[in-house]
């Protein structure tokens, strides 16, 4: 099978979705399928990548780590054409998923929808952010959803509210999968002693990027305030995004500037020795789709202290494999790490071994064979081709492009080359 996944983030950008879109493209070519992504540029992206075709983009928008598309660009027309797809899936409902539509539709083809992000948590890097905005996001998203032949989404409790939004179009639960042997394996003494902690140190850990919506202030003042009590513990952070300088603020103002360890971004074997060194995974977002990072901290053996949210409540079982968070207060987190802190070795033994048992789990393997079976399984649905004519696409990204003026107009950004990028109508796409 030739699958095509169009993506607005991809490699070497750090986040969920790059890494889901890496992974299931490994995957599917393990299993033996041919697999084309189309992504933005990015900088320092590979000089030569093997059937990624890369569309040029605007670099950090709006303050961000991201990258917008420009106009799509005729060649990939002709990449489409030789590349023969016989499944269209695209990652997100703007940008680069108006474009998956659009081939989709020209070639007869099933479009396939992974709605991995809660879109309306991430308005802040958006012109005009407003609870309108939110409103509108959420419209657009369910009506992109709609117009798949299948959704694919990466937990139950997104799957539950993408059915009480509206969605119509079959929605099947597909996480990420975990590569569980990537890192289980790592080196965490010889990365204790590289970053100079000490070999007895309560190591609490995060991984991921810095950004607003992964709550990361509220998880910086719950671990100052856990650390206060403890002074052999340190935070190990991992990633790196816009919201690094409050959270060495956050520590330079405790007075713990000393046991704050920032690693930046780490891949491969370095990311499996840092995880290895953490004694708990601390976790604060509330716009997860999925616990993906959460069930790589546990593949290396850790149990996790998280907000129960979306996504995470399908991983993390209180008390079990780590701490499940109801009430978001900081005394709160910090009494749940204090609790893993107070662990003898053999209650800390079964917290990992069931955190290792919900890793496998979720091990990437089942989780592409799912998505085969989906795919194989679809044809272009005429019903939604119906709706499609009948709602008209072309009508709504209208509709879109107006709204967005509105909000646009009401912001005090002036960029409105970049706002219009968003919304310029993709070429139509070759036979």
């Amino acid at each position: 099978m030739n699958i095509a996944l169009l993506t607005n983030t991809f490699t070497p950008h750090v986040g969920g979705v790059a890494r889901s879109v890496e992974a299931f493209a490994k995957a599917y070519r393990e299993l033996g399928h041919r697999v084309l992504v189309v992504a933005p540029e990015f900088e320092d992206a590979p000089e030569y990548e093997t059937d990624v075709f890369r569309i040029p983009a605007i670099q950090h928008f709006n303050g961000s780590d991201f990258s917008v598309v420009l106009p799509v660009p005729s060649g990939l027309s002709d990449k489409m054409e030789e590349f023969s797809p016989d499944i269209i899936h695209s990652q997100h409902p703007f940008l680069l998923g108006m474009t998956a539509v659009r081939i989709a539709r020209t070639l007869d083809l099933p479009l396939v929808f992974t709605h991995h992000t809660l879109y309306e948590q991430y308005t802040h890097y958006v012109p005009g952010d407003s609870p309108a905005m939110k409103r509108f996001i959420i419209e657009l998203s369910t009506r992109y959803a709609n117009l798949a032949d299948q959704v694919f989404a990466p937990s139950e409790s997104i799957r539950d509210i993408l059915i009480e939004r509206g969605v119509t179009s079959p929605v099947l639960v597909v996480p990420t999968g975990v590569n569980v042997e990537r890192f289980a394996y790592g080196k965490g003494p010889d990365f204790l002693m590289k970053k100079r902690i000490p070999e007895d140190a309560f190591v609490v850990g995060h991984m991921g990027r810095l950004a607003p919506e992964k709550n990361l202030e509220f998880l910086a003042r719950s671990v100052v305030a856990f650390m206060k009590e403890h002074g052999q513990a340190v935070f190990l952070l991992v990633g790196a995004g816009p919201s690094q300088e409050e959270i060495e603020q956050i520590f330079a103002e405790a007075g713990m500037s000393d046991r704050l360890c920032m690693c930046g971004v780490l891949v491969k074997d370095d990311l499996a020795d840092a995880l290895n060194a953490m004694s708990v995974f601390a976790f604060a977002s509330k716009s997860e789709t999925q616990g993906m990072v959460l069930t790589e901290a546990m593949a290396a053996g850790l149990p996790v202290v998280a907000l129960d949210a979306p996504g995470v409540r399908e991983v993390v079982v209180d008390a079990s494999n780590g701490r499940l968070i109801r009430e978001e207060t900081e005394e709160a987190f910090a009494a749940a790490l204090r609790w893993v802190h107070a662990r003898s070795r053999d209650e800390m033994d079964i917290l990992i071994a069931a955190a290792r048992a919900t890793a496998e789990a979720f091990s990437m393997a089942a989780s592409a064979r799912k998505a085969l079976a989906a795919y194989e399984n679809l044809r272009p649905d005429p019903a939604i081709r119906q709706h499609e004519d009948e709602l008209g696409w072309d009508h709504v990204r209208g509709r879109i492009k107006a709204e967005w003026d509105i909000l646009k107009t009401l912001a005090q950004s002036g960029d409105e080359a970049l706002s219009e990028s968003f919304f310029t109508p993709d070429k139509e796409m070759k036979r």
